[in-house]
This record gives C-alpha cells, structure tokens and sequence, in this order.
C-alpha cells in the first residue's frame, strides 16, 4: 500500500506566490545596498535563552569521537561576527529550528529573515521594517506605541510603578483560565498581560503595531537606554499584525562582558526550570569584544509574513510539507 500523505500541504499557488515573494524580498534589500549572506546552520555553540529549545545532534568524526552540535535557532551569532569583521549592512533568508514550538502559526523548522544596519539607529530600523511591510506584504503604515503606552492604554496599568503582586492580581481577575495558583515573575505576568489581553486587542485592528521600548529585564542582547521619559529601558522593539508577532528587534549590546553575564543568567534560569544549560557562544563574544560596530538587528518569520500577504491562518498552507510529512 503506497503512503497516501505524500502531496504538498500548500496549494501550488501559494508554492509559487512563496518563490515570488522570496524574490520580492531580496530585491527590497538589493535596492538599499544591504548585502545578503550565508552562515552555518549547525553550531558548536547554542542560545542560553530559556524560552528557546534547541535541536541537539552529534558530529562523529573518523576515529568515532563524538562533538556535539546545535541546529541553529536564529543566524544571529554568526552574522554578527561577519559584522565585527567589517562586512556592513547585511541580511540572510535562512532555515531555523527550535524544538517544541508547532501548531497553526508554529513549527519546528521555519524560515526567517534577519538583518544588521550599521547604518541605521533603532527608529529607523523600525521605519525599515514598516517599509517592508508595506511593500512586500502589502499592510497599510504600521502604529508606534512604547511598551508603556501599550500596557496603560489598553490595561490602564503603569509598568514603571507597578508591583508583581498587583500584576499577579490584575491577571487572575482578568483571565478567567488562569488557575489561581499560576506562578510567574513580575516580567512573567507582563508577558502573559500583554499574548492573552493586549495582541487580541491589537489583532482587531487592520493595522500591524511596532511596540518599542521594553522594560530593561526583557533586554535579551539590545543596549539599555533611557526612554523619552527618562526610564532606563531596552532599545528593543517587537511587530504585530492581525493576531501574529511578527518580527523582534534590538539596538544591539556592544559589551562583552555584558552579553557574557546575561548568558550566564540565561543559564542559570535554564538550570532552575530543569532545562539543560547551552554552551555560550565564545567566537561571538570575541567578536562583540573585538568590536561588534554600533548596529541594529531584526528577525522576522519569512511564513508568517507569507501568511499575512495571502490571508491564511496556518503555517501549513504556506510551506511545502508539513512538519509531520517531514
């Protein structure tokens, strides 16, 4: 009996539409000068964030040892290095791995898209991507509202004078599912405010949203800065449209030894949680302390993107195959 399952899981519309756009994309970047690159999909090294998973595997060489890799989970590390080596404005379209994510707007293997602008600061990296949106996706002119407009418009809450306890009181109210014994952080409760009462808000609108300025604990690898306000928070910045986080952002640290404590924190966290501790990225913090330039980065899902512009609601109608017939 041959295996029935063994067609494409989009249409060959949307399989055509998906090289199409690819082009379109490339070609937004070639008519800025941005250079496109390539870089290793398996690393000797992998994130210590803890929300991310990685895929392990194992280089055996001719005698038999055995070294263990990672499949990367973003071209991040790599390009940065490519950029401390003075190669400018950079992009890459590259396929990632990170374990445990699927369902109808996840999947373990997916594409992104991930720049680096030497030449542009964090607001007009912002306008960049609003540009590509715009023109490639096809969404009208994205709104700009900082972390803290976002969470006092639509929860009246003021994050810079507001206690974990009132978060954790706030959220158990407001969400009905959440049993009353939810154990979170204060950045915890503030993640889960703004997936389960904000982006629903911000999905009804027609609109894709770029929300800047996120408290300093959610830095991840942006420099810290003062806000308009005069608060210290990360120069980072995260997309959304029609139910869909799109893209995240940062004015890129600079500081090794830094990034080597956030990392070192990271895996901490990972330790406390019952996860395994990643092994931190050395050639990366040579980099950054060789002289990483002043820069801005993005990534952003290449699918989810694909979705927006062809208005569908499943991974699967925009990639080839589905994870399951992989």
């Amino acid at each position: 009996m041959y295996d029935k399952d063994w067609q494409p899981s989009a249409s060959l519309d949307h399989l055509k539409r998906r090289a199409q756009f690819l082009t379109e994309i490339r070609r937004f970047f070639y008519q800025r000068d941005v250079l496109e690159v390539d870089t290793p999909i398996l690393s000797h090294a992998a994130p210590t964030a803890p929300y991310l998973d990685s895929f392990t595997t194992e280089y055996i060489a001719a005698g038999g040892q055995k070294t263990s890799c990672y499949l990367h989970t973003s071209p991040e590390f790599a390009m940065k290095r490519l950029l401390a080596a003075g190669l400018g404005d950079i992009y890459q379209i590259a396929k990632v791995f990170r374990n445990g994510e699927q369902g109808r707007h996840h999947s373990p293997e997916f594409t992104m898209l991930e720049w680096y602008r030497p030449s542009l600061n964090y607001h007009q990296l912002m306008a960049e991507v609003d540009d590509l949106l715009q023109s490639v996706v096809g969404l009208p002119a994205a709104v700009k509202l900082s972390y803290q407009q976002v969470f006092s418009q639509y929860l009246a809450i003021d994050v810079s004078d507001v206690s974990e306890q009132q978060l954790k009181q706030f959220a158990i109210c407001k969400i009905t599912s959440l049993p009353d014994d939810w154990q979170a952080d204060k950045d915890g409760w503030l993640e889960l405010l703004m997936s389960e009462l904000i982006e629903p808000q911000l999905a009804l609108s027609g609109q894709p949203y770029i929300i800047y300025d996120f408290p300093a604990s959610q830095a991840q690898l942006a420099k810290l800065h003062r806000s308009d306000d005069g608060a210290v928070v990360a120069a980072r910045f995260e997309v959304y449209a029609r139910g869909l986080e799109l893209a995240n952002g940062y004015d890129e640290c600079l500081d090794a030894n830094e990034l080597s404590q956030r990392f070192a924190k990271d895996n901490l966290i990972r330790q406390r949680q019952g996860k395994a501790m990643m092994p931190m990225d050395q050639h990366l913090i040579a980099a950054v302390n060789a002289g990483l330039p002043a820069c801005t980065g993005v990534a952003i899902g290449v699918d989810r993107l694909l979705m927006l512009n062809l208005g569908v609601n499943d991974i699967n109608a925009v990639s080839s195959f589905r994870f399951e017939q992989s």
